[in-house]
């Protein structure tokens, strides 16, 4: 199970905002690009005002702006005709370079481990990697959980927040990324699985 299941609803509620951008010439690979940006800015702001946790703040905000962000370039792009296989290569390489900027100041930040951070870091690229790998067997692009992208963003948004009103946070939360990185490599199989399994049913 992941919150990629609620899509459909989110998509929903943003649909008259993409009309409106879509009329006013935004295209899916300009938001994807500005998303992208933005989220190295944020996590290397963040990075650079430690030992000050208060601006992960800004991690739970922007997660939530990049989420509705994602939803939108890909409605751009399946309702306004603006597919592109440079429109592919932006959002999956966007994706990846986000997570990568934003989970990276945790491993500054105490009590979690710069190396359990980094595992995790590891892990959602395979993660996301083991979802495009489903496009080459033949099957469709896996987004399978339990630590999908949109997971990982309500996890490192919470952590944020925590960070931002209660640092230092108590040692008990560093188990948080051992966490996190066992549901990712769950979701490495699953994705595997489901694709192997997608494809043998076709």
């Amino acid at each position: 199970m992941s919150i990629y299941a609620l899509k459909p609803r989110f998509q929903a509620l943003l649909r008259p905002l993409v009309g409106v951008l879509a009329r006013a010439g935004v295209t899916a690979n300009q938001v994807t690009i500005f998303a992208t940006i933005v989220s190295v800015v944020v996590g290397a702001y963040v990075a650079w005002r430690l030992p000050d946790a208060r601006a992960f703040a800004l991690i739970p905000l922007w997660m939530a702006a990049r989420m509705a962000l994602n939803a939108i370039d890909g409605m751009l792009a399946r309702e306004f005709g603006q597919q592109s296989r440079l429109g592919a290569y932006l959002n999956e390489l966007g994706d990846v370079i986000s997570d990568i900027a934003l989970f990276a100041p945790f491993a500054l930040l105490p009590p979690f481990s710069p190396l359990w951070t980094g595992a995790v870091i590891v892990l959602a690229v395979v993660s996301e990697y083991a979802g495009v790998l489903g496009l080459l067997v033949g099957a469709s692009r896996r987004y399978d959980g339990p630590m999908g992208k949109s997971d990982r963003a309500v996890v490192f948004g919470a952590l944020g927040l925590a960070a931002s009103v209660a640092s230092p946070l108590p040692d008990w939360t560093s188990v948080a990324m051992p966490a996190v990185a066992g549901a990712l490599v769950v979701t490495v199989v699953n994705r595997v699985r489901g694709g192997l399994r997608e494809r043998k049913q076709r």
